[in-house]
């Protein structure tokens, strides 16, 4: 991969992973929730998860999703339900060390199953690939694109769970939980109007 490339690639890296959107609100609760001992497994699972996809899209099913608009449709509408719903139970838990938030943090495996339901994640799968993934040696470009998106996601994902855990130490009242939970509700939600609808 020659090195403009290389560097827009990882410009576009920085730039997708980097913002607010449905990962990295889940990883600040869950930082704020449990810190970031607990929420290591839920963010290795999504700095992991996340290019295992990129790289099965960009090896196998880019040029399928691409194609197929039924497809893409029942992703789009999906993934927003279960994301919309994902802000509902932020939105209404109890937050940081109170008894109606969620018991436990997510797992490695759901949190890098999740990136296969996640708007966001396929958005970003596809445009990287359908970028980056082109031309002779498809294999080593999809391996490079998902390894850039492996070193981003972990600086990412922990930069979010430590964003999370600092804020928990001001959220010492119920008013400033919960506060903060529709705060990560609400990127939740923005985000996933802004995939579905543009």
């Amino acid at each position: 991969m020659p090195p403009e490339t290389l560097i827009a690639l990882i410009s576009l890296a920085a730039g997708t992973l980097f913002t607010p959107g449905p990962n990295n609100a889940m990883l600040a609760a869950s930082g704020a929730t449990f810190g970031f001992r607990r929420t290591l497994p839920h963010m290795l699972g999504v700095a992991v998860g996340f290019p295992a996809m990129v790289l099965i899209v960009g090896l196998a099913l880019g040029g399928l999703f691409q194609t197929s608009l039924a497809l893409q449709e029942s992703l789009r509408w999906g993934g927003a339900a279960l994301l919309m719903w994902i802000a509902w139970k932020i939105a209404t838990s109890g937050g940081v060390s109170a008894g109606g938030g969620p018991a436990r943090p997510m797992s490695f495996p759901a949190a890098a199953a999740f990136q296969w339901i996640n708007p966001k994640a396929w958005v970003m799968a596809v445009a990287a690939t359908s970028q980056f993934v082109t031309g002779p040696g498809p294999a080593l470009a999809a391996g490079i694109v998902a390894l850039t998106f492996l070193g981003g996601g972990l600086m990412s994902s922990a930069t979010w769970v430590m964003a999370g855990q600092t804020i928990a130490r001001i959220l010492t009242s119920s008013g400033r939980r919960r506060i903060f939970n529709l705060t990560m509700a609400a990127l939740i939600v923005l985000s996933v109007a802004q995939l579905v609808w543009h």
